[in-house]
């Protein structure tokens, strides 16, 4: 059989496109993305929803979900969404409106979190291990002290002082906190690295650092980047999930995920829906995005199987 010669970046694509869970996350993923942003809007542009998260109604049948999947056929009223398939809040807001709003700031504050955390993390990692020297020790000291912090107090103060200004600072507090651990992956990557012979030859005739950061190593580690990148997502949505079900994250008239669990969890007995519509969102945008990051880990694996035509 022929073996037909790709690119490293081919290998990679093709690993990812085989990968089953992460493409049914992905596709999963890209459903609640459209469906939570198309839903109820952005900014000035409008969504489809009939109901703003924000509109105070009656509350019609105790406020109980209209969404039914059951068909006639199986003693069930049919599938059809109702006036409010996902039920009302105390106030008699339409609960999938909240709940898609909710969605919309979970995402956007983690994939915040994400950039940021990443953009920190590989510039403290990359700075540290190419210079070494005294910017390491510096760099590494200072990524020790945020490591030993206890990340939830010291971030739920934070956040506690910067809610009221909305979810992107918040999402800048959280992510001022969440780089280390890939920085310091980063940083043995770097060392590894920059004494292999390719980079030596660069130095040898005098190529500037950041031409030999930007073009000869990150390249290099650009699967551990991405990856980790990926992972910190996922853990972005459970810590804001945390932050807002203490009360510490994002503020009224706002809401995310968390915060409708928090709002809404002595409701659990007695009206369930109000604590499982938010709490299944978590769990899919977490899960789905974990098995994007494991299908990437693997298809930047190097240790993986060549792919035969």
């Amino acid at each position: 059989m022929t073996v037909v010669a790709r690119t490293q970046a081919q290998l990679v694509r093709r690993r990812f496109f085989r990968h089953r869970a992460a493409m049914i996350s992905l596709v999963v993923f890209a459903l609640l993305l459209i469906l939570s942003f198309s839903a109820t809007g952005i900014g000035p542009i409008p969504g489809w929803w009939k109901h703003d998260y924000t509109t105070v109604g009656s509350v019609v049948e105790g406020g109980s979900p209209t969404l039914s999947v059951v068909p006639t056929f199986l003693g069930g009223d049919g599938m059809h969404l109702g006036d409010h398939p996902f039920g009302q809040d105390n106030k008699g807001i339409d609960y999938f409106a909240l709940t898609m709003r909710g969605t919309q700031v979970s995402i956007m504050i983690a994939f915040i979190v994400g950039a940021l955390g990443t953009l920190l993390g590989v510039l403290i990692g990359a700075a540290a291990g190419f210079f070494r020297g005294w910017t390491e020790t510096i760099l590494m000291r200072f990524t020790d002290i945020i490591i030993v912090m206890p990340l939830l107090a010291i971030v739920s103060v934070l956040a506690n002082r910067v809610g009221n200004a909305g979810p992107f600072w918040l999402a800048v507090v959280i992510a001022l906190f969440t780089w280390t651990g890939l920085a310091r992956i980063v940083r043995g990557e770097f060392l590894s690295l920059r004494e292999k012979e390719f980079i030596e030859a660069a130095r040898a005739v005098g190529t500037p650092a950041w031409r030999i950061i930007r073009k000869h190593i990150l390249p290099n580690t650009i699967g551990v980047i991405v990856v980790s990148a990926t992972l910190s997502i996922a853990g972005a949505v459970l810590l804001e999930t945390a932050l807002s079900f203490l009360g510490f994250g994002v503020k009224p008239p706002d809401t995310s995920l968390g915060r409708l669990i928090s709002d809404y969890q002595s409701a659990f007995a007695s009206r369930p829906w109000l604590f499982f519509w938010p709490g299944l969102f978590i769990v899919l945008i977490a899960l789905t995005v974990n098995f994007i990051g494991d299908g990437l880990r693997d298809a930047f694996d190097p240790r993986q199987n060549k792919v035969r035509s």
